[in-house]
Order: structure tokens, then sequence, then C-alpha cells
């Protein structure tokens, strides 16, 4: 078997309601125990909130340590939308630990989002399956005790799988059947959809059950009259207190928010402007969720609240929380990017710069609400007609979260692009083409490729025939030098990866990232490489940890030059001012760790020179001198 083989290369997998689930409220006795399990070392990360960048462009996610931190992972996963996984990311612990290894050791990914199915949390109205939520306790435990943060995401889509027919092209996922039998819906049907998303426009069913939840509709359900929205709420104070309750100390300390509903859509504006819908129902409705995370004993924690979905997406462009005023530091502007353009009409690739602007929107709306920012789903399709340009898409996602400005002009202007955007892909699915799924419970349509999820094929991962966790993108374009902890305030960043425009590595390699001629040390140095650059401003009193960089696989550590104030070498040491170290949680990927003096702008610049061209030391003097030329007016 390979080396992330698990449970899920033979299994049993019977389709399993939610309606079967033992129901107890969570005041009823004592939690229920999770399964049996045996962790990895337990990895305490310091809290993370928003605060205030000193320089004045926005706000950042800063951890206890006094570090600007940078949430790099993926979601896991789809999977939770599927009956065929109880409505949770993994059939078993021993498949969340599959997952959570590979993704550390292959991408070294120190964040997930984690989804949850208010389905799977009530799927009656008289309380809240605690088994289901201590097996989401149990998986979530097998990231942070690898040194993940966890964002919890309570998912929804098309707001009910129960709003669709058995022969429907589509299906949901979100809410519970007895929420959908209570509000007595008419059969859906969205007419000449090309996209499962036009439901949220087209689909009188899924708008009307929609437009319920934010108009907080009293509907009949078997346990009398129940206020959809205000269920919906109580629901989640218990599940988040329960949580609160079974997880250790070690794994709720690295839980990030919650993010209370993915994409909401209005359903129904009744006259109205997009922004004028988020300011009168979807703002006053993360309010009362903030309330109940409070509640619950979350006060800690930042609610990670998203516009409407159609924001930023080149189409239906009302929405982006631009007229709610300043959510505050307890709040982080959650925003997805997709592109709409390119996912239907638009025929171009991607390119160099494609998606600075798009980025940039999310960093200043951001600042605009006076709190961080975060792009926690982003992707494209893997499979089916434009897939072939999704390689190159997400190379330019990544591109524009790192600097929100072309690679062409970064050298001329690293300044100008803001801050490291965080974020989390869409998505990670280690049972991508093993599915066993019965579309809207049809047992003459069991869906088998792909996400198993209408139509979808997003998930970078597969297991191949041996059992291993194979990236399906270009390696290079998922594992990724990024500042995962900066000692200070980050003033530029950039990565020139040279993932390739095709699949698992096949394809064009083209530098986006251009050195000047002015500069030619830095210039022949860097010449075909794969390279990040990183400064920034170390204040008076020094953060109590370092800055950390994750250095991707293709980096060997003895074949990797750094140039900067601090040091400049051919191989990394294991100690002093640079140095590697294994990231936590792994024994294969690796860390750059950098002790800086405060009070002063510091830069750095990694390459990967394992290509076998030799390194000079006249051409790293002549490098070093070039780079701290560039940096002095920073």
């Amino acid at each position: 078997m390979g080396r992330y083989a698990r449970s899920f290369i033979s299994r049993s997998a019977p389709v399993v309601t939610a309606g079967l689930a033992l129901l107890l409220a969570v005041s009823a006795g004592e939690p229920q125990a999770a399964a049996a399990r045996t962790p990895a070392a337990e990895t305490a990360l310091p809290a993370v909130t928003v605060v205030a960048r000193t320089s004045g462009h926005g706000w950042a996610l800063r951890d206890a340590h006094g570090r600007e931190v940078t949430l790099r992972g993926f979601n896991v996963s789809g999977s939770t939308k599927l009956y065929e996984n109880d409505l949770l990311p993994f059939r078993s612990v021993a498949d969340a630990a599959t997952s959570a290894q590979a993704m550390r050791d292959l991408t070294g990914a120190n964040a997930i989002r984690f989804l949850i199915s208010w389905e799977g949390v009530q799927p009656t109205p008289t309380g809240v399956d605690t088994s289901y939520l201590d097996r989401a306790a149990a998986q979530i435990r097998e990231f942070t005790d690898r040194g993940f943060y966890v964002l919890l995401d309570y998912h929804q889509d098309l707001y009910s799988a129960h709003l669709f027919h058995e022969g429907s092209w589509y299906t949901g996922d979100g809410a519970p059947q007895w929420v959908i039998a209570g509000g007595n819906y008419p059969r859906e049907s969205c007419g000449i959809c090309l996209l499962w998303g036009q439901n949220m426009q087209n689909n009188a069913a899924v708008r009307r059950a929609m437009y319920d939840f934010w108009h907080n509709r009293t509907i009949t359900t078997p346990a009398g009259p129940v206020a959809v929205q205000t269920a919906y709420l109580t629901q989640a104070t218990a599940a988040l207190t329960h949580l609160r309750r079974v997880l250790p100390a070690t794994a709720y300390g690295n839980l990030l928010g919650v993010d209370p509903f993915n994409e909401p859509f209005d359903g129904g504006t009744d006259g109205a402007s997009g922004t004028a819908w988020e300011q009168t129902y979807l703002l006053p409705f993360y309010q009362r969720f903030r309330a109940a995370m409070d509640a619950a004993g979350w006060a800690d924690k930042p609610l990670y609240a998203e516009p409407l979905v159609f924001w930023n997406t080149g189409f239906f462009e009302s929405g982006g929380l631009s007229t709610v005023g300043a959510l505050g530091t307890r709040y982080v502007f959650n925003s997805h990017y997709y592109d709409g353009a390119r996912m239907t009409l638009d025929p171009s690739p991607a390119t160099d710069g494609t998606y600075a602007a798009a980025m940039n929107r999310i960093r200043n709306r951001a600042a605009q609400l006076g709190t961080a920012p975060i792009v926690s789903e982003f992707g494209n399709k893997l499979t089916g007609t434009g897939s072939d340009r999704t390689p190159w898409m997400v190379r330019a996602m990544y591109q524009a979260m790192d600097a929100g400005v072309a690679g062409a002009d970064w050298w001329a202007r690293p300044r100008s692009g803001g801050a490291v955007l965080s974020s989390m892909m869409w998505h990670w699915d280690i049972y991508n083409d093993r599915h066993h799924e019965l579309m809207n419970g049809n047992p003459d349509k069991v869906l088998t490729e792909n996400d198993a999820w209408n139509d979808e094929d997003h998930s970078v991962v597969y297991v191949n025939e041996v059992g291993d966790v194979v990236p399906r993108l270009d390696h290079r374009v998922l594992d990724r030098v990024y500042p995962s902890a900066v000692a200070g305030e980050t003033l530029a960043f950039t990565y020139e990866d040279l993932a390739r425009s095709g699949y698992g590595g096949a394809g064009t390699e083209r530098a986006w990232l251009t050195v000047p001629p002015s500069m030619p040390h830095l210039a022949a140095l860097l010449a075909g490489r794969q390279y990040g650059v990183l400064v920034w401003r170390q204040p008076p009193t020094a953060p109590t940890a370092p800055t950390v960089l994750h250095l991707p696989a293709s980096f060997d550590p003895a074949r990797t030059v750094v140039v900067g104030d601090l040091d400049t070498r051919y191989g990394l040491p294991s100690t002093g001012a640079v140095s590697v170290a294994t990231e936590p949680g792994s024994t294969t990927a690796h860390r750059l760790v950098v002790d800086a003096p405060a009070g002063s702008v510091h830069v750095l610049l990694v390459a990967n020179t394992a290509d076998g061209r030799p390194v000079s030391p006249a051409t790293l003097a002549g490098a070093r001198a070039e780079l701290l030329a560039w940096a002095a007016p920073l």
C-alpha cells in the first residue's frame, strides 16, 4: 500500500440518512465520547486575531506572538454535501488522518476550511445530533494535531438537497428535510440552466426557501411552529457549545472561528438592491450569529462574514458589504473568488497579472470594513470544457493573492499590491473519482466520478492505484513559498513558482516575475528558477517568535540559496539567523526560520538552485548588493 493509504481504499459505504441519527439535546447528560484514536503529537498554535497594520494599510491577521499571519490551505471538502459520507468531509477518522498528513507533507498548508452541514447537526427539529458533532470533532483533531488552523464552515448550496426531486438535473445541500417539508415549496425547476449556480436566480423553489430563511418565516414542524432562522441560530449555539466542550484546549485553540453561512444569496430582494439586502437581512443575521458564538463560549474567535455570493465574480456585482459600515475586528471579511467570465463566456487564458484587480478589490473592501480579508474559496474545474486553462488560472489567482501587482511590474513597485492574502482553495477530496452517491436518493443515478455533486470536478488531488495522495495540478503551484508568520509587518512579498500550464507538470513553463536588467547579478542568479522575496519591518519591540516561510519540496535545502541583509549563502544551515527546520506535523516538509533584530527593515530572497547551474561567490555577493540597494527605499 502507498504512503498515504488508509481505510478509503477498501470500504463499505452504505448511504446513511441523517434521520436515523440519534438525537440528543446538548443539555441532556454528558457529551458522547469521540471515537478511539491514536493522535499525532498535539501541535498548539498561537491564537489568531485581527489587528490594524501600523503602516495604515488595512488590517491583518496576527498571532499571539505579535506576528503577521498568512493562512494557506484547502477546503475539506465537498464530500460534506454527500450522504455517502454522512454529511462530513471524511468517512472515518483514519481517512481524515490520511488527508491531513498528505496535505501537510505535500503542500505545507497551515489551514483548512472544515465543512459541516445544518442537516447533519439537526436532522429533526427537537435537538442536535451530538454523535455527528463528535465525529466532526475527531476529524478536526487530525488536522489540529498536525499544525493546522481550522475555520469551521456551515456549508449550504441552493439551500437544501430536499428541495430537489429524484429526476432533477441538480441537487443542493444544507437545510434538513423537516425545514423543507414545513415550507411547502413547489416542485423545483431551473429551466434551461447550464450551471448549477443559476438555480439561485431561476429556480422558484430554491429562491422561495431562501427568502423564507432571511425573513425568518414560521413553519409547521412535528415539534410545533418554528421560526426557521431562529431555529438555525439555536442549533448553531448548541453545536458550538458542544464542540467547545468536547475539543481539547489545544484543538479549540487552533480554531480560527466560524463561517456561519456559505455563499449567501438573497432569494428575492423585495425590489431593493443587493447592497440594501445585505444591510437589511445579511448583516443582522451575522450579528445574531455573533451573539450565538459568544453565548456558546466562542467570544475569542472572529466570525468570518461572506458578502452576497456574486460579488466580485465578473457578473452581478452588487454586494460586497459595501454599505454596512465598519464590521470591526470581531469579524473577518470572507470573500470567495471564481472567474465568472472564464467559467462561461470568456475564452482567453489567464496570465501574468490577470487577477490582480479582483484580489485588490478584496483587500480594499476589507480595509473599508475595518477588518482583515481572507479568500476562503477559489479555483476552477479540472475536467470539461475550458479546463485546459485551469492550471494557469489557479497560478494567476495565487500570484494575485501573494502580490496584487503583475510580475512584470513587481520589482518596480513591490508595495503597490497590498498585503499577502490568506486563502483556502476549493477543494481537497481524497475520494475524487471513488464516490458512490445516490443523487437525490435515486438508486438509478449513482454518482461515482469527480466530486459526485452537480457535475463538479474541483479536487486538486486524487488517490492513485497504490494508495498515494497525488496532486493533479503541477505540484509547484500548490506547494509554494509563503510567509506563514512575519515578525513585524510585511512590506512586500512575491513568489515565482514556474508552474506549468498543463496538468501534473505537463505543458509550458514561463516566468512571470522578471528581474530588471539594472540588477544583472540577481537576473543571472534567478533566471529560470523558482524564488520568493520578502521585505518586512521588524518593530522596535520584537515579537516573541521568529519569521517563518514555508519552503516547498522542490527546494532541496542543500541546494537552496538565500540572499539578504541577515545572511547570504548557498545551502541552508540548521542554525543561525536564517535556518531550515521541519514543518510541525510533518517529517518531510520544511520551513525557513528567520531571526532578525528589532527596529529595522529586512529583506530575504530564497531561490531554488537545484538545477545544477553553478552559483559563484561573486554572483552571490553581487546579488546581495543589488537586493539591498533595491530594498533600501522600501
